[in-house]
């Protein structure tokens, strides 16, 4: 009885484990602000991104107070603003504050979303910072009365993507419930097993197991992903080059797993050669 025990547990521990690590990852990097904004802050930092970034956000600049005698006079202006745009020193924090913007706008719920027919997405950038970052400098090196708007918005992904945020946000708070679980399992696996060796064992194997598993789910995950084009080059982009920060990320939590299965493969085997369990008498 106590042997069955004993497997029952080391099952609902695999299985529970199974769920809480990507639970616990999603809550940490993508479900939380700063989480996010950290996975998120180095795609601000290539080149093309950049570019076309800039470039998305001078073009949104409300140029109608401008008099239409030095319409053509601006134009060569805001291209010249898209191309400094990343050099200018408020770049970093615009960026920033456009994540955490963008988080809010996505993740908050879809109250938080303004009610557009063709909004919202997965996740919605909100580049009001970087627009409100050009339209300062545009403004100073010009002299025009330029306003920056509350908001900017550039869709990313699909609108019935929605529903699969609200998904991730209910389910990767539950990561910490379930790992609980999980070693609570592990403890009943332990104490009632006749030999604590193989349970360790056990463990060790199925953390094994598990690291090809998340592996091969998050590739998989990541090319679906990726397949998906938006047909907006920016979106497309942006999304891209999340997806693959994201699989980095993962993946060191994976290779974390791997390498605690194998020291807890390698302490069974100690175990068991230090306890090789009682030999019979002799006279």
């Amino acid at each position: 009885m106590r042997t069955f025990v004993s497997a029952v547990a080391v099952v609902l521990c695999f299985l529970l484990s199974a769920l809480a690590v990507p639970a616990i990852w999603l809550d940490r990097n993508v479900v939380q602000e700063d989480g996010f904004v950290a996975l998120a802050a180095p795609l601000g930092q290539d080149a093309e991104f950049q570019q076309r970034l800039a470039a998305a956000a001078v073009g949104t600049i409300d140029t109608r107070a401008i008099p239409d005698a030095l319409a053509g006079l601006v134009k060569p202006v805001l291209e010249a603003a898209a191309g400094s745009l990343t050099g200018l020193p408020g770049y970093p924090a615009a960026w920033e504050e456009t994540l955490r913007k963008s988080h809010r706008l996505s993740f908050a719920g879809s109250a938080a979303v303004p009610a557009e027919p063709d909004s919202p997405s997965s996740l919605t950038l909100d580049v009001a910072p970087l627009v409100g970052l050009a339209t300062e400098e545009l403004a100073r090196t010009t002299g025009l009365p330029l306003t920056a708007p509350e908001q900017t918005l550039v869709n990313v992904g699909e609108p019935e993507q929605r529903q699969l945020v609200e998904k991730v946000t209910a389910y990767a708070p539950l990561g910490y419930s379930l790992a609980i679980g999980a070693g609570i399992a592990f403890a009943l696996a332990l104490v009632s097993a006749r030999r604590r060796w193989s349970v360790v064992f056990a463990v060790g194997l199925a953390a094994l197991a598990l690291a090809g598993l998340w592996s091969a789910g998050s590739q998989l995950a990541r090319d679906a992903v990726v397949g998906a084009a938006s047909g907006n080059g920016l979106s497309d982009m942006f999304k891209d080059a999340f997806v693959a920060a994201a699989s980095t990320s993962f993946q060191s939590w994976v290779g974390g797993a791997a390498i605690t299965g194998a020291v807890l493969v390698a302490a069974a085997l100690v175990i068991r050669i230090a306890s090789p369990g009682r030999r019979p008498s002799t006279r």
